[in-house]
């Protein structure tokens, strides 16, 4: 196991913004830990997806916000799937209202996708 850092790497959709620097506020006033992201998606790059899997490999867990822009963000794919390689724990919530697509791109799929409250969101923190 790796060592504990208290960081949490939040993977979004750059379209998400707004509701990324809701999540954060909310996260940032109710827990000790420090947050990570990769706000520039240059999923394009081999040198981006690298320094992506090394930022993602150094945090005790991801939140991914999902929402029906992750059909198109590569970036977010990359993100979670370096996660799940990484057997990082993945907490998904749902990032807005709006019906998800009922197909997800992989690595998401059919994996289950939490209501964004803050029941789910502490008790994800609680157990790293």
């Amino acid at each position: 196991m790796a060592e504990k850092t208290n960081k949490i790497f939040i993977s979004f959709a750059l379209k998400d913004r707004s509701a990324h620097d809701q999540l954060l506020e909310q996260l940032k006033e109710q827990t000790k830990f420090s947050f990570v992201e990769m706000p520039v998606k240059q999923s394009w790059e081999p040198s981006w997806k690298d320094e992506c899997r090394e930022t993602v490999k150094g945090c005790d867990g991801v939140i991914g916000l999902i929402t029906k822009n992750y059909v198109r963000a590569d970036g977010q794919q990359w993100e979670l799937r370096c996660a799940y390689d990484a057997r990082i724990p993945v907490l998904l919530i749902h990032g807005d209202s709006d019906r998800l697509p009922s197909k997800l791109p992989e690595p998401v799929g059919d994996r289950e996708i939490d209501a964004w409250n803050w029941p789910a969101i502490s008790s994800f923190l609680d157990r790293l």
